[in-house]
């Protein structure tokens, strides 16, 4: 239950990062990941030094976590770049159902369930709703994006980096930190290199900067330390489907935000969804 708690508050903060996105999306995604990442690593770095001189993180976990939050991000930005964005949007929250399917191929303990797979396709069929249910339809594309493929690329990033971290020798949660230190630093410096063209730190007002801090601090900053934490305790499929309230959440907070008008399909993608939840963790 505990580790539930813990998921949903990961969730909760990662329900905020699209409307904080929209808010920054003058700042260039790569900047913006970059310094967001910094932000949210600041809580860890009193530890940091502690944790590198007793050996506790081997090169190959410090290794996963950048895969897991450099990986997912650089493939994230650049399937947005090169595929409209909500459908690119959609293909990326696969990744809670990667997490359900993919756990008896990473958890040898764990095997799926009638339930669990039932769940999975409920979870998903509320995501879409929510996603595409919130879209502009005038914009949307049926024609084809190379991005599409990087989009499910970071999907399978983080799914597999959520459940690989249950295989690592076991590491304490303030390791997140590094993780996204590290990961910030090389998203600054494909900012440097991808987007030398575009407005760098000196074009950041201090509102940027405080939506920067609430960002970093928020859903790329603790939300990790609790995710981290509930994977380590909980049932990676009961926390995968779980995750189908991200989208749900996010779509619902830009809606207010944005002073759009309720439509049906948020209140289909909320029963959907919620009945997901609820029917994962009855299969045990």
């Amino acid at each position: 239950m505990h580790a539930n708690l813990h998921a949903l508050g990961a969730i909760a903060l990662w329900a905020s990062l699209a409307a904080l996105g929209v808010t920054l999306q003058h700042v260039p995604p790569f900047l913006l990941t970059g310094l967001a990442l910094l932000i949210g690593s600041m809580p860890a770095w009193p530890a940091l030094p502690g944790l590198l001189r007793r050996g506790q993180l081997p090169l190959s976990t410090l290794a996963l976590g950048i895969y897991g939050l450099f990986g997912f991000h650089f493939l994230l930005f650049l399937s947005l770049r090169l595929a409209p964005p909500v459908q690119a949007n959609l293909i990326n929250y696969l990744w809670p159902l990667l997490i359900v399917v993919m756990a008896p191929l990473f958890l040898r303990d764990l095997a799926l369930k009638p339930l669990h797979w039932v769940a999975a396709v409920l979870g998903f069929a509320g995501a879409a709703i929510a996603i595409l249910g919130g879209s502009d339809r005038s914009t949307d594309s049926g024609a084809w994006h190379w991005g599409y493929l990087l989009a499910l690329a970071s999907a399978f990033v983080w799914a597999s980096y959520s459940l690989l971290t249950r295989r690592v020798t076991a590491f304490p949660t303030t390791a997140v930190g590094l993780f996204g230190m590290v990961s910030g630093l090389l998203s600054l410096l494909c900012h440097a290199v991808l987007e030398s063209s575009a407005p760098s730190f000196s074009a950041l007002s201090q509102r940027d900067w405080l939506l920067l801090a609430l960002l970093g601090l928020g859903p790329l900053g603790a939300a990790f330390f609790l995710w981290d934490h509930a994977l380590k305790r909980g049932d990676a499929r009961q926390i995968g489907v779980l995750s189908y309230l991200t989208p749900l959440g996010s779509t619902t907070l830009l809606v207010w935000v944005s002073g759009q008008p309720w439509r049906w399909s948020i209140a289909a993608a909320a029963v959907l969804i919620i009945g997901a939840a609820l029917l994962s963790t009855r299969a045990r």
